[in-house]
C-alpha cells in the first residue's frame, strides 16, 4: 500500500466534488490529487499523474462515466469507486458499471458535507481503501475520528449455546463486500434450482440492492429477490439484504424466514455479516453453511466463528480469487473456515455440506 491514497475525483457536481474533496481529504491515509468536472478533463490530470483510486460520477457532460470507465478499464486500468445517486432510476446503469470492473458503490452526498452524516463519511473512506487494495486482474472477465466500531452486540446479543434445533432443512448464509456482485453471480449461477434457501448480505447501498436481485435472478436457475421481512427462507430461493438494514436469520418451528430491521453500523457495515451469521448460529445450528466472500475488513470473521462454534459447516473464499481478500482472511485467521476454496468450487461444495449434514 502507498504512503498515501491518491484519489481522483471526477463529478460534474461543483458541490459534490467539494463534498468528497473534504471528507476524502479529512483521512490521514489519503490525499485528493484533483478533482475533475468530466472525464476529458480526468484524462488530462491522469496523463499528469495516475491516482490510485477514481471516484466517477455516471452522469456526465461530454462524456458518460459509463464510457469513460470502459476506456479505462481497456487502457490503463485504475480502481474506481462509483459515486452515484440514489436514484432508483440509475440503479441498472450503476450495476451495469461494476460489470465492466468498477470496484465499489458510494452513494453520493446530497447536502454537502454540513448536512453528511459522519457514518457516510466512514464508509467513503472505506470504500476508497478497499478499493487501493483491489486485485484489478480480477475485476477485467490512519484514521480519523469516528463513532466506535461496533460488533453484533448492538443489534443481536450472543447467547451462550444456541437454541435446539429441530428441523432438518437447511439454510446457507453468505457474505460479501468489494468485488461481491460478481463473487456472488458466480456463486449463485452454480447452484441448481432445488438448492437450499439462501440468505445473503452484500455490502451495497439502499436501491442498488433491488436493481441488483433483479439481475441475479435473470441469470440464475434459482429465484433472487431483494428480502422483505418475514420473507419465508425456501428451497431454491435467495434473499438478499435491502441496502442499509440488517437481516436476521429467524425460526419459527420448522419455518425459516427474515427479520428486517434496523439498527447502528455494525463493523462499519448496515447490512451487517456478522449480524446475519450471529443469527444463523442461534436459529439454525448446524443445519446452517456460511460462506465468507471477498471483501475488505473483518466484517462476517466473528460470526463466522459463532457459526462453526454451533455445529455449521463454514467455506470461506481463497485468495487468489478475490478481489480484495480481507473478511476471508480474519475469518482464516480466527479459525472459523473448515474449507478454503476458489470461487468456482464454492456452489458444489455448499451442494456437498448441505447433503451430508446430518438429519437432526
Amino acid at each position: 500500500m502507498p504512503a498515501k491514497i491518491e484519489v481522483l475525483i471526477v463529478d460534474d457536481s461543483a458541490v459534490v466534488r467539494q463534498a468528497l474533496t473534504e471528507i476524502l481529504a479529512a483521512d490521514p491515509e489519503i490525499n485528493v490529487m484533483g478533482a475533475a468536472a468530466d472525464p476529458y478533463i480526468a484524462a488530462q490530470k491522469i496523463r499528469m499523474q495516475i491516482p490510485h483510486v477514481i471516484t466517477l460520477d455516471l452522469e456526465m457532460p461530454r462524456m458518460d462515466g459509463l464510457t469513460f470507465l470502459r476506456k479505462i478499464m481497456s487502457q490503463q486500468p485504475i480502481p474506481v469507486v462509483i459515486c452515484s445517486s440514489l436514484a432508483a432510476a440509475g440503479a441498472e446503469t450503476t450495476l451495469k458499471a461494476l460489470q465492466y470492473g468498477a470496484v465499489d458503490i458510494i452513494a453520493k452526498p446530497q447536502l454537502g458535507v454540513k448536512g453528511f452524516l459522519d457514518e457516510s463519511r466512514v464508509l467513503i473512506c472505506d470504500a476508497v481503501k478497499a478499493a487501493a487494495r483491489a486485485r484489478l486482474k480480477l475485476l477485467r472477465a490512519p484514521a480519523m475520528p469516528v463513532a466506535p466500531k461496533l460488533n453484533a452486540d448492538a443489534v443481536l446479543h450472543k447467547r451462550a449455546f444456541p437454541e435446539m434445533i429441530g428441523t432438518t432443512e437447511k439454510v446457507v448464509v453468505v457474505g460479501a463486500s468489494t468485488g461481491g456482485t460478481e463473487a456472488l453471480r458466480v456463486f449463485l449461477e452454480g447452484l441448481p434450482h432445488e438448492a437450499p434457501g439462501v440468505v445473503i448480505v452484500q455490502h451495497m447501498p439502499p436501491v442498488f440492492t433491488a436493481a441488483f436481485a433483479r439481475r441475479l435472478d435473470s441469470l440464475c436457475r434459482i429465484t433472487v429477490q431483494e428480502a422483505t421481512n418475514g420473507d419465508s427462507v425456501i428451497p431454491g430461493r435467495a434473499l438478499i439484504a435491502p441496502g442499509n438494514r440488517h437481516m436476521l436469520l429467524k425460526r419459527n418451528g420448522a419455518r425459516y424466514y427474515v427479520e428486517i430491521k434496523d439498527g447502528p453500523l455494525v463493523c462499519r457495515h448496515r447490512p451487517s455479516v456478522d449480524v446475519l451469521f450471529r443469527s444463523a448460529s442461534r436459529y439454525a445450528g448446524k443445519n446452517a453453511v456460511g460462506v465468507l466472500m471477498t471483501g475488505m475488513g473483518d466484517d462476517g470473521a466473528r460470526g463466522l466463528l459463532e457459526m462453526k462454534e454451533a455445529g455449521a459447516s463454514t467455506l470461506a473464499q481463497d485468495e487468489s480469487s478475490c478481489v480484495v481478500f480481507g473478511m476471508p482472511r480474519e475469518a482464516i485467521r480466527l479459525g472459523a473456515v473448515d474449507k478454503v476454496l476458489p470461487l468456482h468450487r464454492i456452489a458444489p461444495a455448499v451442494m456437498q455440506e448441505c447433503a451430508a449434514v446430518p438429519l437432526a
